[in-house]
């Protein structure tokens, strides 16, 4: 009898550590997930290695707002997951003066972007298409974005960037 006990115990436990496992893959898969930045791109704000929770659901229920900070995949090699923040959408005309960035003919509120992290390019005047979105990333003049491959499909919009948690000193709810 206790080897019968036994064995009943290590199948429940087998159907515990597998159905977590299943609800793991769930959520990951279309709930939150857990993220890296790799680079300074986004530097003030995000730095090399901050480790990040991004809510995929939420572009589900919501279209992308400006100015969210997204997680994406890289419309030159989808398989590559990048982390920017939306300027500009669909309809909005966006052009960059002296590294000054205007949508819709108002300069936009980038006092986040360190004076250091400007760049001092022009860029457009371009409407972005309907089913796009224009990103940057926040140290303008060392990233790759849409000044360099263009509007973003809205389908490569893999989640909003919620919460970075990493390092545990600098932890912010975005």
């Amino acid at each position: 009898m206790p080897l019968n006990r036994a064995g009943q115990e290590i199948v429940a436990w087998l159907r515990t550590v597998a159905s977590a496992a299943v609800y793991a893959t769930l959520i990951i898969t279309f709930g939150v997930q857990v993220a890296r930045v790799d680079g300074m791109s986004m530097a003030p704000t995000l730095q090399d290695h901050d480790r990040l929770i991004v809510n995929k659901l939420a572009y589900r229920l919501s279209d992308p707002k400006v100015g969210d900070i997204v997680m994406l995949y890289y419309p030159l090699k989808p398989e590559l997951a990048l982390v920017k923040r939306i300027i500009a959408a669909e309809g909005d005309r966006i052009r960059i003066v002296d590294g000054r960035v205007f949508r819709n003919d108002i300069r936009l509120d980038d006092e986040f972007v360190a004076e250091e992290y400007r760049s001092h390019e022009d860029w457009g005047p371009k409407v972005v298409p309907e089913g796009y979105y224009f990103v940057m990333g926040d140290h303008r003049n060392n990233s790759l974005d849409g000044r360099d491959w263009g509007f973003l499909p809205k389908k490569y919009v893999a989640g909003k960037v919620q919460v970075r948690w990493w390092p545990m000193g600098h932890a912010k709810v975005f």
